[in-house]
């Protein structure tokens, strides 16, 4: 079965050309070129999406740069680890990066490398500030809710006299904490109140 060589452009606005990109991906001599005119940060890319369904082992997505692949490097990271978990190849033509290379994957190795230290480097801080802040008697997560004021919402609710906002207003119950501690439909409470 032959390899298939993709190309993917892309541009952030309707008002910008895929023409010079469009024209490398050909010169390369990509197979198929998909392209398409929305954000770098929209998780939704359909052609794209397209790639990623139809690329199979062997084959190689081309790119003008991977500025057009995504906009962070955890997004790069992310999806050349899933290319690679496909036995698929990356080149980016500006950038001069081929994965089927040595150098090329030596290259998204250290990215790979980088980015988990990054997200090492995160979890540290985070459990140390919270380490901090329990020190300092501060504690996490959302503030208690006012048993009683709870109950009272619920007797409103149960009166099918007032809107859930006109229940807000009078006790201070959110809407969210309100539905919460309602009973269920099969009989049993929601949350404990006590």
């Amino acid at each position: 079965m032959k390899n298939y060589t993709f190309g993917y452009a892309r541009v952030s606005t309707e008002q910008q050309n895929l023409d010079r990109q469009l024209d490398a991906l050909r010169k390369y001599g990509c197979d198929t070129i998909y392209n398409e005119k929305m954000t770098g940060t929209k998780r939704d890319r359909p052609e794209l999406a397209k790639i990623l369904d139809r690329m199979t082992e062997g084959d190689t997505v081309v790119i003008e740069s991977l500025s057009r692949l995504g906009r962070s490097t955890k997004d790069l990271i992310e999806l050349t680890e899933l290319f690679q978990s496909k036995g698929v190849h990356l080149v980016s033509l500006k950038e001069s990066i081929d994965t089927s290379t040595s150098t090329g994957k030596l290259l998204f190795t250290l990215m790979s490398a980088i980015a988990q230290f990054e997200r090492d480097v995160i979890a540290d801080r985070t459990r140390e500030g919270l380490k901090s802040a329990r020190a300092r008697g501060r504690t996490g997560g959302r503030p208690r809710t006012d048993a009683d004021a709870v109950r009272k919402a619920i007797k409103l609710y149960n009166t099918r006299q007032y809107s859930i906002r006109e229940i807000e207003e009078l006790t201070g119950v959110k809407k969210s904490t309100l539905y919460r501690n309602l009973p269920t439909q099969s009989g049993l409470n929601g949350n404990k109140l006590d």
